[in-house]
């Protein structure tokens, strides 16, 4: 079967590289896909927003089967649009991608069914804000209501840091139109886990646990990004904070979404607070996250194709879901500056140390081919250099390792991902 995958970034190279492993496909391509996934599919210069054009290649060239990686064109009804045109697509309509396209949705959508999570108030006055902001205890969170690349977050201190932060969000317009609304939450402590699952609408079966490592900065310093690095499983993810999930949150947050009449289908990603009081949801994302499908996609014993179809057609109940009983640990190479502002076309050498290596891996995030034939950087997050071992912190080591057999001008990475492993 030919297979298209919508997307350019390192999730896309990993959810590629999974499918390469189905014995059910034979042509992949990727739009608009990247230098690294250019060794698996054939990149076709489409943009992930470019909907007719995604259609109308799709029917040129008899894809069997699409799957949508990015958070943009989900939210935005790419689904929808394939659906309509009799097109086999993996990912949630555009009625259930809100999920993760407004903030205010899936808090009202908590709090209307009991799911754990932190308490809050939306806004679409920012003089409103300001005056509960008067109020409220501090520190505290403010949240852009729509997509912002995962940065539009901000936790304020004081008063004035969130007197500030309303200010950035809603009239000064830093995440554009996704801070037209705003939730304020409240701020909870705890260890922040990540859990990936597959939903057929009904059925929920969950991946595996992820831990990520948000801030730009070695310690947790720094501002927000995209991610600068992730392990999994998580060891604070025990079975019973499992059990709780399952019972609590997972199947309910699916069972809701069915109730309002937006069944979800496709990939939904669980960000959970571990707080003294129980697992919270933090947020929802209604695909893959990255890099999380970097370090839980390639330890899927599943044939991802069989997965995803039984996603879209209701069947996830008639699968097991396996995953290798070992430990991944994703380190990010970026390029210095991110995520403010950095040089691109930096030429990157030392890639073909991973060819042949068992349990290593390079994903390419933000990487082209220059007109000389080089891979150079283009983007923010350039790599993606990620180590599978019996244990986490064999993962690490051997992920660390990594790092050095590939260089580039202004590379840079943080040194302490999964330094929680130790701490365990």
């Amino acid at each position: 079967m030919k297979v298209l995958v919508v997307g350019s970034g390192g999730r896309e190279h990993a959810i590629c590289t999974a499918v390469a492993k189905s014995k059910r496909v034979d042509k992949i391509y990727c739009a608009p896909g990247n230098a690294g996934i250019a060794a698996l599919a054939e990149c076709v210069p489409i943009g992930a927003m470019e909907f007719e054009k995604l259609v109308a290649f799709a029917k040129e060239k008899a894809i069997d089967f699409t799957i949508i990686g990015m958070d943009d064109p989900l939210v935005g009804g790419i689904v929808d649009l394939f659906e309509a045109e009799g097109l086999k697509v993996f990912g949630p309509r555009k009625n259930a991608a809100i999920l993760e396209g407004s903030k205010a949705f899936s808090k009202d959508l908590m709090k209307k069914y009991h799911i754990p999570t932190a308490a809050y108030e939306n806004f679409t006055d920012p003089e409103a804000a300001l005056k509960y902001l008067e109020t409220a205890k501090m520190p505290i969170v403010l949240k852009a209501d729509g997509l912002a690349l995962g940065k539009g977050v901000l936790i304020c201190n004081t008063l004035e840091e969130a007197k500030a932060g309303v200010k950035e969000i809603m009239e000064d317009k830093k995440f554009g139109s996704a801070g037209n609304t705003m939730v304020i939450e409240e701020f909870m402590t705890g260890r922040e886990v990540s859990v990936l699952s597959f939903v057929d609408g009904k059925t929920i079966q969950i991946m595996d646990s992820a831990q990520d490592h948000k801030r730009a900065g070695d310690g947790d310093t720094g501002l927000n990004t995209g991610g600068m690095g992730n392990f999994s499983p998580s060891p604070f993810y025990t079975e019973e904070v499992d059990r709780f999930c399952q019972e609590k949150i997972f199947q309910p947050t699916v069972d809701a979404m069915a109730a309002e009449g937006r069944p979800f289908k496709g990939v939904i990603f669980f960000g959970l607070m571990l707080t003294e009081e129980g697992p919270k949801v933090l947020e929802y994302n209604a695909r893959f996250g990255d890099p999380e499908a970097q370090v839980v996609l390639p330890r899927l014993k599943n044939d991802i194709i069989d997965v995803m179809e039984a996603c879209v057609d209701g069947t996830l109940d008639t699968i097991k879901i396996e995953f290798e009983d070992r430990a991944t640990v994703c380190v990010v190479l970026a390029s210095d500056g991110y995520p403010v502002a950095y040089e691109k076309g930096k030429v990157i050498t030392g890639l073909e140390n991973f060819e042949g290596k068992e349990d290593y891996y390079c994903f390419h995030a933000g990487t082209k081919f220059d007109e000389k034939g080089n891979v150079v950087t283009n983007g923010g997050r350039v790599l993606g250099i990620t180590a599978t071992a019996d244990t986490l912190k064999e993962a690490r080591a051997k992920a660390y390792e990594a790092t050095e057999w590939v260089q580039f001008d202004n590379k840079y990475m943080r040194h302490d991902i999964g330094k929680a492993i130790d701490e365990a």
